[in-house]
């Protein structure tokens, strides 16, 4: 998808550019109703064996580690087929069980798109992480 024609997706990066990430309180802060929020979060991290992927049809993740790196498992939505249960309407949601992934890390402060054609499996790692969850409605 072209994500340069989502407005939505455009306030997010420019969210992202003029906003100290780390000054924001955990919870939800919504930036433009439910079109555009981000959750901070405090997360425990996972194994690879523990992570799960995961997949979004109404919104688009921006995942934000802002104290640790964070490894992501990264694959095709359309290679996936091991799913975990049903699709969850009301959370946005369907786990794979899949393991056969790409592993992505990234640093504090980067910020990787995670669009509706990809599954992820964030959180691979130790300790706990504070990080940025932004969720972009799809157009």
């Amino acid at each position: 998808m072209n994500l340069d024609n989502n407005p939505n997706y455009l306030k997010a990066v420019e969210f992202i550019a003029e906003t100290d990430l780390g000054e924001l309180e955990l919870g939800k802060h919504f930036i433009d109703g439910d079109n555009l929020f981000v959750n901070i979060v405090d997360s425990q991290m996972k194994t690879p064996e523990q992570a799960r992927l995961e997949v979004h049809d109404k919104y688009i993740d921006i995942q934000v580690p802002l104290d640790k790196e964070e490894s992501f498992g990264v694959k095709p939505r359309r290679e996936c087929v091991d799913p975990d249960g049903e699709f969850n309407e009301e959370k946005d949601i369907l786990f794979y069980k899949d393991k056969d992934w790409t592993t992505v890390t990234i640093k504090p402060g980067e910020a990787i798109t995670f669009d509706t054609d990809t599954a992820h499996a964030p959180l691979i790692g130790e300790g706990t992480i504070h990080k940025a969850i932004f969720k972009v409605k799809v157009l």
